[in-house]
């Protein structure tokens, strides 16, 4: 296992024994963990993201293909847009999610608002300026 995985472990153990909620660098953010199978491997994974809530439909919310601005999109983006539907953990619940792609001035709003809250976001984006434009993903409750 490599130090990621085992960050990204720490992570979910932790989101699970406190209904969600987790300390360190997320404490106080809307965090789910999305369960996915890889497009060309078939093995699930079980990936640990930010998300922003939808103000007007709480059963939407909105995911960030950052990758903490690297130049590739993450594998996890791959996946669920090539699958149109994924599993979440939000608190205590689990359910199944419609992926929709987020894109023109829509995603635009809706980056912009997680980098107000969230200024490393706007760091990300500047690291793949260029290179790639971040994607937003909105995932719908099934």
């Amino acid at each position: 296992m490599s130090e990621y995985d085992d960050w990204n472990a720490s992570i979910i153990s932790e989101f699970r024994a406190n209904e969600g909620r987790v300390g360190g660098q997320f404490e106080g953010a809307d965090l789910i963990l999305l369960h996915h199978r890889g497009r060309k491997s078939g093995r699930e994974y079980v990936s640990p993201l930010m998300c922003l809530v939808d103000e007007a439909n709480t059963d939407s919310i909105y995911i960030f293909g950052s990758a903490a601005g690297a130049p590739k999109h993450p594998q996890w983006y791959q996946n669920i847009t090539s699958a149109g539907q994924a599993e979440i953990e939000r608190g205590t619940e689990k359910y199944t999610v419609i992926v929709e792609e987020v894109v023109g001035d829509k995603r635009d709003k809706v980056y912009a608002e997680q980098a107000r809250q969230y200024p490393f976001f706007a760091e990300y984006e500047k690291k793949t300026a260029g290179i790639r434009t971040i994607p937003v993903v909105a995932l719908r409750r099934a």
